[in-house]
């Protein structure tokens, strides 16, 4: 997938939640108001909250997409891990906000009977958030984009805070006034959970923790399968939103001319983008093969 169409499929499944997000707020602000739940209406609050989120991330789409410029030699692909703290942020603040409106609510001890419109609304919100959710998990996973598995993280918490609304709002409507501030209390613990996941996956990109083993062991046979590469000595990587930078050692025979050390890294190179659609870049160091030679580095 070339690099344009990599950043259209992710504008297309974020500008997909958002305006499926604007009609399930409305709809659930309403439902919550005129059929009397908090746990609905807070629903929908936590609807809104997401706004901010989705905005985020598109304005964080945008900037990644730009190419490397003199100042950004790398890119600005972290602009989307960096607008997947904030989305883990507006998740926090949400779950916080809920805790804090249905403790009160209970505290209190006014409970009001919510109305089927209340229970329909709720149902609605769980089949449209987990499809959405689903459907971005898959896009994003291919991808490898932080900020779409940020958002599709952030529709999964919505699918489960209306699971626990659903249950919540039923059961005040049968009589048990009090399951529906609960239900929205209990609710905010999966929603402090998902932003967790959100922000520490985020916070392991920024602070160039390593893509997943697997990867690099593939690149690592793909490398030591090429003609006249003796051995992997060292691999690295680190992301930079949707792509991962490669830095590879590799060992081979000292007495190998420049130009033609210089023709199998090249021929390394191909190989990985090749294989590996989401490999932004790829950076070689040359070793020669079973001689002592010092590694320098100050990190």
């Amino acid at each position: 997938m070339q690099r344009t169409e990599r950043f259209n499929e992710a504008d297309r499944v974020i500008k997909l939640g958002f305006w499926m997000n604007a009609v399930l707020m409305v709809m659930k602000i309403a439902a919550g108001h005129f059929g009397n739940s908090e746990a609905v209406f807070a629903d929908g609050v936590e609807s809104a909250c997401d706004f901010v989120a989705l905005l985020t991330t598109i304005i964080a789409l945008r900037i990644g997409r730009k190419p490397f410029d003199e100042k950004h030699p790398y890119g600005h692909g972290r602009a989307e891990s960096i607008s997947a703290i904030l989305v883990s942020l507006v998740i926090f603040i949400t779950g916080f906000g809920i805790l804090y409106k249905s403790g009160k609510t209970i505290a209190a001890g006014g409970y009001e009977e919510p109305r089927l419109i209340a229970v329909a609304a709720a149902l609605i919100t769980i089949l449209v958030k987990e499809w959405l959710c689903r459907f971005s998990l898959k896009v994003g996973g291919g991808l490898g984009s932080p900020a779409v598995m940020a958002i599709a993280r952030d529709h999964r918490k919505d699918a489960v805070t209306s699971i626990a609304t659903l249950v919540g709002v039923t059961g005040a409507f049968f009589g048990v006034k009090v399951l529906d501030p609960l239900a929205a209390g209990l609710t905010s613990f999966f929603i402090f959970h998902i932003g967790y996941q959100t922000f520490s996956g985020a916070a392991h990109d920024l602070m160039d923790g390593q893509p997943p083993q697997e990867m690099l062991h593939s690149i690592t046979a793909l490398a030591e399968d090429v003609q006249g590469v003796e051995h992997v000595h060292e691999i690295k990587g680190r992301r930079s939103g949707q792509y991962v930078i490669i830095d590879l050692k590799l060992d081979m025979d000292p007495e190998m001319t420049v130009k033609c050390s210089h023709a199998i890294a090249t021929e390394v190179k191909k190989l990985i983008f090749d294989r590996f659609s989401n490999v932004g870049d790829v950076m070689i160091h040359i070793n020669p093969h079973e001689e002592e030679h010092e590694d320098l580095i100050r990190l």
